[in-house]
Formats: structure tokens, C-alpha cells, sequence
């Protein structure tokens, strides 16, 4: 069995032909939509970046495996402690580990590790191969790794290989001579008002805000001039998303080398072929600008396509599935995987419990299935849990990460996908069912915590002085606000965040 993962960092599903964007930004990954199942509702289980890969290759939540966040205690695996063999959990049960004991070649082309220091992250794979531009590098530079993997392993029959690409990823990278294809293409849904503009401008501070796009400044680097730094109008706000949209057309035109080499050696009809992403960007939501700093809609939401030969062919499943649902939907999907042995283990079977769930009978007829809910959590940008269910979005805050959030936020996202109006106010019933969700899962995975473990990760970002990517940047920041005309959102920071503005890093 050969399967192919194909990992676009940073995409949003509504920004795909192949879930209803009218802009021609992904034919190559639409052609393969046609034959393959998409799945409606699947999100990663923790946001963004290092956690959510944390859950996809372990099968675990954070607040299991501790891996929260971009720094600090939690930005790293609970250690496994005296229990922990010769191999740790990596290098034996997640997910390449698994599919090598089933007998594949494993391979991972990706500088995701490096860009974090995740090294967990190979564990289970045979070959590693990093650019050695920690993120940066755009795709044209990665692909030439992959077509010669696939053209030095033509002969062989069993492989998994993750091909990582980072377009459309902040900063906007797609090389200049490649233009500018929606220039004159108008936006394919003009929710933003100038009114809102101005609102969030007004009252929405923070890093990647509307007024300091790429962090806490607005100043402008040479070296990405595709890349705004701060949305005044309209205007601006087109051109972000004429960008996002660029980088997501030109990955998908490099992608398509891939797809071809397939069926230039003849195995593209017998090769799986898997398309997701790591998190969503808010493109202006919540007042957040190029980033992927809340556990939101628009955040947690990713794409998931899968081609598998036998299976189901242009369906669309709806459900809600978590990203670390993959790895025991593989398991399935291969009928098994051989027993694990070492000089300690000999001959019992995997005895380790994942928190995904299965959904290969969706992969195999098209059906809907999955869960009647999710619960998805941020803590890198701020410190969220966030409840999906039925058309709505429950977001609990418990650190605004210097965005001014309200505590407490609800949102009709069937009705407003861009999060516009919270209606937590006007319906506290479904807030309270939101929160008895959530009550109820904090308490389960604690109480059955895997790694015996009682601390709670979100908690001890917060302990710690908060996200990371917030940490030591509140005072300058309010001097900031006070000289561009926002001294009451300086004000309010202050009275938030006392003990922070103190702790000068």
C-alpha cells in the first residue's frame, strides 16, 4: 500500500474549489476531491501549529500528551517516566510508527520539526528530509525532494510518505514572478464592512490585529513584500486576501508535480492519497488578521480529503472528526497492524489506548458518522476551549492573550461563519449546554489521563505568564496603543493584567 500525506500548512477548507470557494485556487487538489471523500466538519483538535501535529501523530489530546503550546513546559511531550523503554512512544505507537510496523517505507519531507525543535515528531520514520529554512522556504523549494523520493522509490510497494508545504502560511512567500492571479477577481464573499473594519481597529488590540497585521509593529520586511502589514480599508483587506489566496493557488500548482509523477510511473490509481492541514487563519474573524491564534471556527476547522483505492469516490461526508481520528481510521483502513514486539513486550498487542475514533466506514462507503461534538483548544496565542455542536461555536476564554475577548463567546456559524455577532447574551441555555460539555470532557480526560499526569496543561500556560506568543511584549505594547490613539484599550490591558505588566520578560 503506498499512501501519500499531503500536508498544506495553514489552509482553510472555504478556500478550496472543492468546498464551494469560486475562486479557481486549488484545481489540482479538486481533481483528486472528485475522487476521493471530503469530509464537512473536521477540526484539529489543538491549535495551531505544534499541537495540532502533537494530536495527529500521537492520537491524543493535548491535554493528555501536555503539548499545548509554542513554548515553555507545554510546548514539549509529558515524559513517560520509568515506564518509558528503550523506543518512548514516538519512535513505537504514533501514527509512521505504526504504518512502518505494518510494513511500510516511512518518509517525512518537512522543516516543522526544526521551525518548533519537535523532534518527537520523526519518531517513526524511516528517512527525514528538512529544506533547512525553519518555514520559510516556499513550496518550489520542497517539492524537488519529493519528486526524487518517488522517483528513487519506483520500485517499491509499501510506503507512507508526509509531504509538508507551508504556502499559505504568514508571511505570504509565493515568489513575485508568479504575479498576481486575483488582482481582478472581486472577493468571493464581502463580509467585511468598513464599519467593522474600524470597529475592530478601534477596539481589537493584540498581535495580528488590524492595526499590526504581522505581530506587536506594522513595519514592513523586504525580504516578503507580498505580506501587508496593516489593514486601514477595505482595500487592504482585499489584497490580504488576494494573497492568502495566492499562496494557496501556487502550492497547488506545485502540488500538482506530485500528483503527475503518480501517474507518470503508473501508480496513482493504487496510491492513497491524503489532503489536510494543521489549522485554518482567520483572515479578519474575530478581529484577528493573519493568524491562527484562537480556538475558533474559522481556526480549528480544517480540510480533509481522502482517495483510497476501493473506497468511496466524490462524496461528501458530514460529521464532526478530530484530526487525531486519523491515526486509528488508518489502523483500520489497513485491517490491523502487527503486534509490536521488543526484548520487554514479546507478542502482546499495541497497549496503548488513543483518544481518536475510527471513521474508516465514512472513508470506505461516503456515509456521514462521527461525533455528536467536538471540544478544540488554543493556548499558544491565548488560552481557549471551544465546544462544536449542532450550528454553533461556544469559545470559553481564560487568557485573552491581549485581544481584549470577551470571557464567554456563541456563535451560529451555519448562519455567520465569520463570527460577526456573538449571541452568548441572547442564548444562555445553549451557552449552558456548551459549558456542561465541556465540564464534562475536562473531567473525563483528566480523570482517565493516560499519562497519570493531574496537572492541567491550559493552566500551567497560564501559571507560567501566559501564552507564549503574548509573553513579555504587554508593556511595550501599551505604550504602543497609547501613541496610535488607543489608550483605552491600553487601559484596559492594564487593569487585566496586572501581575503581567509587572513581569517584564
Amino acid at each position: 500500500m503506498r499512501i501519500l500525506y499531503v500536508d498544506i500548512d495553514t489552509l482553510r477548507p472555504d478556500h478550496l474549489g472543492c468546498y464551494g470557494y469560486s475562486r479557481n485556487t486549488s484545481p489540482n487538489i479538486d481533481a483528486i476531491a472528485r475522487e476521493a471523500v471530503r469530509f464537512t466538519d473536521y477540526y484539529c483538535s489543538d491549535a495551531p501549529c505544534l499541537p495540532s501535529r502533537a494530536a495527529l501523530m500521537t492520537g491524543r489530546f493535548g491535554i493528555h500528551t501536555g503539548c499545548v503550546g509554542h513554548g515553555g513546559i507545554n510546548a514539549e511531550m509529558r515524559p513517560e517516566g520509568r515506564d518509558r523503554g528503550m523506543a518512548d512512544f514516538n519512535g513505537r505507537y504514533n501514527l509512521p510508527a505504526v504504518l512502518r510496523r505494518a510494513g511500510m517505507k516511512t518518509a517525512t519531507i518537512s522543516s516543522f520539526p526544526d521551525r518548533h525543535a519537535a523532534w518527537w515528531f520523526n519518531g517513526g520514520f524511516d528517512e527525514c528530509y528538512n529544506v533547512g529554512k525553519r518555514g520559510l522556504e516556499p513550496a518550489h523549494e520542497v517539492l524537488p525532494l519529493a519528486l526524487d523520493w518517488l522517483d528513487r522509490k519506483r520500485e517499491t510497494k509499501d510506503w507512507f510518505l508526509h509531504l509538508h508545504v507551508w504556502d499559505p502560511h504568514i508571511p505570504y512567500r509565493t515568489p513575485e514572478n508568479y504575479g498576481k492571479p486575483f488582482a481582478d477577481d472581486p472577493l468571493p464573499d464581502p463580509w467585511m464592512t468598513q464599519e467593522l473594519l474600524d470597529h475592530h481597529r478601534r477596539t481589537k488590540p493584540g498581535g495580528h490585529c488590524a492595526c499590526e497585521v504581522t505581530g506587536y509593529d506594522n513595519v514592513p520586511n523586504p525580504a516578503t513584500p507580498r505580506q501587508i502589514t496593516e489593514i486601514k480599508n477595505l482595500d487592504d483587506f482585499k489584497t490580504m486576501v488576494d494573497e492568502y489566496d495566492t499562496g494557496v493557488w501556487y502550492a497547488d500548482q506545485q502540488l500538482g508535480k506530485v500528483f503527475g509523477k503518480l501517474k507518470e510511473q503508473g501508480i496513482y490509481e493504487d496510491t492513497a492519497i491524503i489532503i489536510s492541514s494543521d489549522h485554518g487563519e482567520d483572515l479578519g474573524e474575530l478581529g484577528s488578521y493573519c493568524e491562527h491564534g484562537e480556538a475558533d471556527y474559522i481556526t480549528t476547522h480544517i480540510p480533509m480529503i481522502i482517495k483510497w483505492p476501493g473506497c468511496a469516490k466524490n462524496a461528501v461526508s458530514r460529521g464532526f472528526h478530530y484530526n487525531l481520528d486519523l491515526l486509528p481510521t488508518l489502523i483500520d483502513l489497513l485491517g490491523g497492524v502487527p503486534e509490536f514486539t521488543c526484548n520487554r513486550v514479546v507478542g502482546k498487542k499495541n497497549p496503548v489506548r488513543y483518544d481518536g475514533e475510527s471513521y474508516a466506514d465514512c472513508v470506505r462507503t461516503g456515509a456521514d458518522g462521527g461525533r455528536d461534538h467536538l471540544v478544540v483548544s488554543q493556548c499558544a496565542h491565548v488560552c481557549q476551549r471551544s465546544v462544536r455542536f449542532g450550528d454553533w461555536m461556544y469559545i470559553r476564554t481564560y487568557h485573552d492573550g491581549y485581544h481584549l475577548i470577551e470571557d464567554e463567546e456563541l456563535f451560529n456559524v451555519k448562519d455567520d461563519p465569520h463570527e460577526t455577532k456573538n449571541l452568548a447574551e441572547e442564548y444562555p441555555e445553549v451557552c449552558w449546554h456548551a459549558a456542561w460539555y465541556l465540564e464534562r470532557w475536562v473531567a473525563d480526560n483528566m480523570l482517565n489521563n493516560i499519562y497519570h499526569s493531574h496537572e492541567d496543561p491550559l493552566w500551567n500556560v497560564i501559571a507560567e505568564g501566559g501564552p507564549f506568543h503574548c509573553r513579555g511584549y504587554l508593556y511595550d505594547y501599551c505604550q504602543r496603543l497609547e501613541q496610535t490613539d488607543r489608550a483605552d484599550c491600553a487601559e484596559e490591558l492594564r487593569r487585566l493584567h496586572p501581575r503581567e505588566l509587572e513581569e517584564r520578560y
